[in-house]
């Protein structure tokens, strides 16, 4: 396991399951980097979350055009159950509550569907608002309409 792995697991690296405890010997491996993947594609699909926030090597690393999907998510696993913690930058003019309730209720249903595991806590940490740009055409009608 990589550094960086490392930095998005707290506790174990992954939850076993026994799918059958008629078979003693039978169990699944879910790595934590698949529960962070997990989040992360659930998250992309939740209007007005713009995206995950990773801090300053992250920022770097993406300007390199290095995408880590796992990015401001960290994973723990305590045998079947999970906790996420994840930092997310909002889109500026949404509500952030309805927002950030609508992505935990996706990640809860997602990660439990896919997994079968049991999240037990999704703590969100709202770290910026994505303000759009004003592109050059609204900029110039703006600027006609403060004139007049």
């Amino acid at each position: 396991m990589s550094k960086k792995d490392k930095e998005n697991v707290v506790g174990p690296v992954e939850a076993v399951l026994k799918p059958d405890p008629a078979k003693e010997g039978d169990s699944i491996r879910i790595s934590s980097e698949v529960i962070a993947v997990i989040v992360s594609l659930v998250s992309s699909e939740v209007p007005g979350i713009a995206g995950m926030s990773g801090g300053l090597v992250g920022g770097i690393a993406e300007k390199l055009g290095r995408r880590d999907l796992t990015r401001g998510i960290k994973v723990q696993v305590n045998e079947d159950k999970v906790v996420i913690d994840l930092n997310v930058i909002a889109e500026y003019g949404i509500s952030i509550v309805e927002a950030t309730t609508k992505l935990k209720k996706e990640i809860r249903t997602n990660v439990e569907k896919t997994t079968g595991l049991t999240v037990e806590a999704i703590n969100i940490n709202v770290q910026g608002i994505n303000v759009p740009k004003i592109g050059e055409e609204a900029a110039e009608e703006f600027d006609k309409v403060k004139e007049e």
